[in-house]
């Protein structure tokens, strides 16, 4: 009897663990009304002062601590950076427009939308410097209720992650909360899981699915991009689509229509339309929005592709007499392994899976920067014709004719030094960074940045 006793005990606290798992669930997005649709912020509403003249668009990567560190040398680097722009001493940092991050760089994204300059006060030691894996880790494997609650097929370790982050960095802050506030635009970017679409948590991408990102949990959508197949699980969103009478573009539905024209602009449609069936597809599975694309370039591209033109879309966020259109960009990507080339056994599972990521994410890196670039004398030359009377293009400063493009790029690939390459390439992508290892990757991006030469460039045009 007495040895039963426990064993009963036992049976009926897993009976009611198991009773209680039930009842764990994911926070669900909510739905917009009938006719409330949520409206794009204009560019122009930025930093106080924000230029017309200038576009600068920022792209953080995806790759752990690591990338949020380089994105946030960046904005260090744009603080201290003083340019003329309309005859006024201005810092770079208030001349951006745009954000877009991916997994690790999310985190440096959503902060600086949130709180803006208050990330250089207290970012380092909320994030940068802090052991968030060991928090994750220890939240997962060490708290009893944790395990109950992860019993449920309804919740999971994203979800648990996402409760970090919500307490411990951003501070339960919603879109709303960053929608309300004075600043750059914030595209923080995941992957569908069915379909290797890229999904932004922007207005225009809830408004297609019917649901109200303004009440949507900023931690949930850094956590959903940087939901790291078989680490972490997928962040699920609830479609809406077609109960809020959002109508898709004319130019999206015009490329549906036609079955010539440009193929990727018809894709792009395409996917599009799968989001607006959602009796075909009621919920969105999210992973890593490294997996559809590391940069977080693909946003301000397949924008232009969507509606046709460079000037329509310049046109929509009412931009049209733009002079410098800057894409700045992040890259931590990881180098692939070449250790295995001196060996003759077989590689282990671990570096052939490493090797396939990393090989993927890197060729598709270099892609995603030559079709941006492919595009700049199209885009240019599209302006000139808009802005100018036939036969009347002058490309003097102010004239109508005067747009340029700059493509600035942050990569460990550009050091000189063999073995300070080696170095910064190796370091994990994980959450989880010595301080030391923290404060060399800000000022090795500082470095990088301000040795690029499309930045080089863009501060002697602005001299002139």
């Amino acid at each position: 009897m007495k040895i039963l006793k426990p064993l009963i005990l036992c049976l009926l606290v897993a009976a009611l663990m198991s009773g209680c798992a039930h009842f764990a669930t994911y926070p669900v997005n909510e739905p917009l009304k009938q006719g409330e649709i949520k409206v794009s912020r204009p560019l122009e509403s930025g930093s106080p002062g924000n230029s017309d003249k200038i576009l600068l668009i920022l792209s953080f990567s995806g790759g752990g601590t690591r990338a949020a560190a380089m994105a946030y040398g960046v904005l260090e680097e744009l603080r201290d950076r003083e340019v003329v722009i309309d005859g006024k001493k201005r810092r770079l940092l208030d001349e951006v427009d745009v954000i877009s991050g991916v997994s690790g760089g999310s985190f440096t994204a959503a902060y600086f939308g949130l709180f803006g300059e208050r990330i250089f006060e207290d970012f380092e030691s909320r994030f940068l410097k802090k052991n968030i894996q060991g928090g994750l880790t220890t939240r997962i494997l060490f708290n009893p209720i944790n395990w109950v609650r992860l019993a449920s097929p309804f919740f999971d370790r994203s979800d648990l992650a996402a409760e970090y982050y919500d307490e411990n960095i951003f501070e339960g802050k919603t879109f709303g909360d960053m929608l309300n506030r004075r600043g750059p635009s914030i595209a923080i970017n995941a992957t569908d899981m069915s379909t290797g679409t890229r999904v932004s948590f922007i207005p225009r991408g809830f408004n297609l699915i019917c649901s109200d990102l303004s009440k949507y949990s900023v931690a949930r959508a850094c956590a959903a991009s940087s939901a790291v197949p078989g680490a972490l699980t997928p962040i699920t969103l609830k479609n809406y689509a077609g109960t809020c009478g959002f109508k898709p573009p004319e130019e999206i539905e015009r490329a549906l229509r036609e079955r010539k024209g440009n193929i990727r602009q018809r894709m792009l449609a395409e996917e599009v339309q799968t989001f607006m069936d959602s009796g075909k597809k009621p919920y969105i599975h999210l992973l890593d929005g490294g997996l559809a694309d590391n940069l977080g370039l693909r946003t301000a591209i397949d924008q232009v592709l969507l509606l046709g033109s460079l000037w329509e879309t310049l046109k929509m966020v009412k931009m049209e007499d733009i002079r410098k259109i800057v894409f700045l960009v992040v890259n931590a990507e990881k180098d692939v392994d070449t250790k295995w080339d001196q060996y003759s056994f077989l590689p282990p599972l671990t570096a052939m899976l490493s090797s396939y990521t990393t090989i993927a994410i890197q060729r598709y890196n270099v892609e995603t920067v030559a079709l941006l670039q492919a595009q700049f004398k199209e885009w240019t030359r599209e302006v000139q014709l808009k802005r100018c009377p036939p036969n009347q293009i002058s490309t003097e400063p102010g004239a109508c004719g005067d747009i340029d493009f700059y493509l600035a790029e942050v990569k460990f690939s550009d050091l000189e030094k063999e073995d300070e390459k080696a170095y910064f390439m190796r370091l994990p992508t994980s959450f989880r960074l010595q301080p030391e290892e923290v404060d060399k990757l800000r000022a090795v991006s500082r470095r990088l940045l301000s040795q690029s030469e499309d930045f080089q460039r863009l501060l002697r045009d602005l001299e002139k």
